[in-house]
């Protein structure tokens, strides 16, 4: 694979990312066949491996670490997130320095390497002040723990607030954002993609198959599938719902378009995902070598002017179908106490 920049950082990585999610209970529970996966996804020329801490409770990370020991590792981009419940204790989670320096041993510990190439924050968390944040993630840069700092769905005055901290508190820079885009979720080209090549940050975008909607098994007629993915998280799946009864239409004039292109619907997603300048690596997350084979090669494809006009036409730019797959709603939308001044009483 042609490899790209990683924002400003030097760093040269491959248009694919592994991403790790499935490799554990929430999707293949069989550790030798993750690791084969994974093993076969650097011998095509991936380079990048992201996982979380969160994703099946440390088991993720667990695999990634067999995976790459016995000589790998250097040959890796190696990033993991933190921030999502680890336990019923109260301080196990979360973006404050406390947790942060315990939490970052644990994924060493789990992904048997000394340095973690990029530490990203899961999700922004309103009630701790992002200095506090950075500050504990300059410090593990310092210590050579890790080696550069992300953060994952964050809105656009949340990337620009952790550049301004960096400049003005002399903290190490945020260099790269990982949100969630595909053909179905376009809201990021509003400001964040903007944003992002304003301050030369990378891309690195979750869930550019729109967590299998663009995959092809979700279509009219056909049997809704099931998946821990689709239990976790409905909002993004109920076919109850007139926003994913939307998405099911717009997937299938997407899949017309495949044809007519002579492409599968699955390179067709990934290449209008990577086509978008901000974009330097978009996430592949398989479950199976089958899965990860029909993705490898959608680096290689390029879509033409008239066909990515016709996406525009069926899902326009700068829009998401279903607010759920924005992946983060700020506390200022989904908590109306946010909204009402006082105790809520109507106004005399």
């Amino acid at each position: 694979m042609s490899l790209r920049p990683f924002g400003r950082t030097g760093v040269q990585v491959s248009p694919l990312t592994l991403g790790a999610m499935m490799f554990g209970a929430w999707g293949n529970p069989d550790h030798d066949e993750s690791i084969a996966i994974i093993h076969r996804a650097l011998d095509s020329g991936i380079n990048v491996i992201d996982t979380a801490d969160v994703y099946s409770q440390g088991e993720s990370e667990e695999i990634v670490g067999r995976a790459l020991a016995g000589g790998r590792r250097d040959e890796v981009v190696l990033a993991t997130k933190f921030h999502g419940v680890m336990s019923d204790r109260p301080n196990h989670r979360g973006n404050s320095r406390r947790w942060i320096a315990l939490e970052v041993e644990n994924s060493l510990r789990r992904l048997r390497t000394d340095w973690i190439d990029l530490y990203q924050v899961h999700r922004p968390e309103p009630g701790t002040d992002f200095d506090e944040t950075l500050g504990a993630l300059s410090d593990l840069v310092h210590q050579g723990k890790i080696r550069y700092i992300g953060t994952s769905t964050f809105e656009p005055s949340g990337i620009v607030e952790g550049q301004w901290i960096a400049e003005r508190r002399g903290r190490e820079r945020v260099v790269s954002e990982q949100p969630p885009y595909s053909i179905l979720a376009r809201g990021i080209e509003r400001e964040v993609l903007p944003v992002a090549q304003r301050y030369g940050l990378a891309v690195i975008p979750w869930s550019p198959l729109a967590g299998g909607w663009l995959s092809g098994r979700y279509r009219k007629g056909a049997e809704t599938p099931v998946s821990h993915r689709s239990t976790r998280v409905p909002g993004r799946f109920d076919l109850s719902r007139p926003a994913n009864v939307a998405k099911l239409e717009a997937v299938e004039q997407l899949t017309l378009l495949a044809q007519e292109a002579g492409l599968s619907l699955i390179h067709l997603a990934l290449a209008f995902v990577l086509e978008h300048p901000a974009v330097t690596s978009a996430i592949i997350g398989p479950r199976t070598l089958e899965q990860l084979e029909s993705q490898l090669d959608a680096a290689k494809v390029t879509l033409t002017p008239d066909v990515l006009d016709r996406i525009d036409e069926i899902v326009p730019p700068g829009t998401t179908i279903n607010p759920e797959d924005a992946g983060y709603q700020p506390p200022s939308l989904t908590n109306p106490a946010a909204r009402r001044r006082g105790n809520g009483n109507a106004a005399h």
